[in-house]
């Protein structure tokens, strides 16, 4: 199938969000640039991953020295504004890749496929694709509206983990009791 690229070099905007009610929310990325603006949707567990390697990565430069301590040290640009209207999602989520090159994270997100399997060699066949190049700055603001959006749903429970809904869950440690 004839594959759809959307570059975003440099990217201007680079936010993840959720709509909808605790243990309902549907998640989304969106991201813009001069020539346009995208929303993908996403699991939570993807943004969490997607947080948690763009850490590593920025630890792994600042340990390797393979960006300046000017650029990691800046101030991360916080976007705390909503989502641009009208949401319309171009496609679901499948395979994320990072890299860094030239001195930019170089974000490749593909489209949910079967097979979930990451087509970077044929620029015009395969699943939708969408090249953000972000700098360091903009993805510590990234990680940190993300901690907050997923961290915004369902309480833990102290006792299993699991989240709890607004009228208690039936927790393992209790024997199924309701908590």
């Amino acid at each position: 199938m004839p594959r759809i690229v959307y570059r975003h070099q440099p990217a201007t905007r680079f936010i993840v969000s959720a709509i909808g009610e605790p243990g309902q929310r549907q998640f989304f990325l969106q991201i813009k640039s001069e020539v346009g603006i995208n929303a993908v949707t996403l699991e939570k567990t993807q943004v969490m991953a997607l947080t948690e390697r763009f850490e590593e990565l920025i630890r792994e430069l600042r340990r390797g020295k393979m960006a300046s301590l000017d650029e990691i040290n800046l101030t991360p640009t916080e976007d705390n504004d909503p989502m641009e209207l009208p949401i319309e999602e171009d496609f679901r989520v499948g395979v994320i890749s990072i890299s860094w090159e030239e001195n930019l994270v170089v974000v490749n997100i593909q489209a949910a496929t079967e097979d979930d399997e990451l087509i970077l060699d044929d620029v015009d066949f395969g699943p939708d694709l969408i090249i953000a190049t972000l700098r360091i700055n903009q993805i510590r603001g990234f990680c940190e509206r993300a901690k907050r959006i997923v961290n915004a749903g369902r309480a833990a429970c102290p006792f299993c983990a699991l989240p709890v809904d607004p009228l208690g869950h039936l927790c393992p440690r209790a024997n199924g009791y309701r908590r």
